[in-house]
């Protein structure tokens, strides 16, 4: 019985190490060092400080700044462990609200939010993805449409021109990968420091 079930323990062993702890590390060290970015969490500093990174979203409630999409994630409340209280983008519990179609808590938030983006921009059609969250509650893009949507009420919170806005936006907007996959999008962090730098260099 012995020699049926040593070649079935060395397997095993060997498929550990190979799969479990070789591999890993092969493709962890592989990674640092071509895409030494990208396997540090693609991390966005300003002035030598880490200030955010570019595949988590954040929440900007100034109206100097262009919004991302609303977040349903939650953390624990700390006056009650057993309750759970809003904390948008919050990376240790993604996750998305589960409300369906037919909620009246999910209808009543989006008539709001609609209504607030549409006393922003009455001229202009509300964007889907700033009123419906995503799966993940961490989504750090907007469409184009989002952020050009944004434009005025941007320009006006910081006595900039619209077609200026709209430049620095157009900048920023990213394509499909490989011209293929995905959607063009622009990453909400990136935009505002670009908007940012931009603000600072204009004539006072």
């Amino acid at each position: 019985m012995l020699r049926e079930i040593r070649p079935a323990i060395v397997i095993l062993l060997a498929l550990t190490l190979i799969t479990g702890l070789l591999y890993p590390l092969a493709i962890t060290g592989a990674a640092g060092v071509l895409f030494p970015s990208q396997a540090q969490g693609s991390l966005i500093e300003r002035n030598g400080t880490v200030i955010g990174s570019a595949l988590i979203g954040q929440e900007f409630k100034d109206d100097k700044y262009f919004h991302g999409r609303p977040s349903a994630t939650t953390a624990p409340d700390p006056a009650d462990a057993s309750k759970t209280v809003s904390a948008p983008y919050n990376a240790a519990n993604s996750g998305g609200s589960n409300l369906g179609p037919t909620s009246k808590a999910l209808i009543d938030r989006v008539k709001e939010d609609v209504d607030k983006l549409k006393a922003e921009n009455p001229s202009a059609a509300v964007p889907v993805d700033l009123v419906t969250t995503t799966a993940s509650g961490l989504d750090p893009d907007i469409s184009p449409e989002a952020a050009l949507f944004q434009v005025p009420r941007v320009a006006k919170a910081r006595g900039l021109a619209e077609d200026r806005v709209r430049q620095i936006v157009t900048a920023r907007v990213e394509g499909r990968l490989a011209g293929l996959l995905g959607e063009p999008r622009v990453n909400v962090l990136a935009l505002n420091l670009a908007l940012d730098s931009a603000s600072s260099k204009e004539p006072r």
